[in-house]
């Protein structure tokens, strides 16, 4: 589907003129046309001001109907706690470990074991980092 066509049918099926969209959208008669003909590709605020101008909802523009397409069965996205390091596999069973052995040790050597952690984790000057 062309929006143009689209747009110039929904146009002429309301009996609308290219110049009462401009009235109703503010955007140039000539810029209507060259949507409608296909030279020029409507950025999504304009193909709002026109499904606005048309009075017609913006999917309105794409699908042929009377009630909104379905949505697509896409894949579940990632949550940010299954992309967190140590949610699943390797990392988990290893941050598990990490987690075991700690509560077994004594509060100080906790603090110095936390102590050293940040003493490597810091960068070095003149040392080179890796992102």
């Amino acid at each position: 589907m062309i929006i143009g066509d689209r747009l110039r049918d929904m146009r002429e099926q309301k009996k609308l003129s290219q110049g009462d969209i401009e009235k109703r959208t503010g955007l140039l008669r000539c810029y209507i046309s060259r949507v409608e003909n296909g030279h020029t590709v409507p950025a999504i605020e304009s193909l709002e001001k026109l499904a606005r101008a048309l009075e017609v909802p913006l999917y309105h523009l794409f699908y042929d109907g009377d009630e909104p397409p379905k949505p697509p069965n896409l894949p579940k996205r990632k949550s940010s706690d299954d992309i967190a390091w140590g949610s699943t596999g390797k990392d988990a069973r290893y941050l598990n470990k990490l987690r075991r052995l700690l509560g077994k040790t004594e509060e100080e050597d906790r603090k110095l074991l936390l102590y050293m952690a940040q003493k490597m984790a810091r960068p070095r000057a003149g040392r080179a980092t890796s992102n």
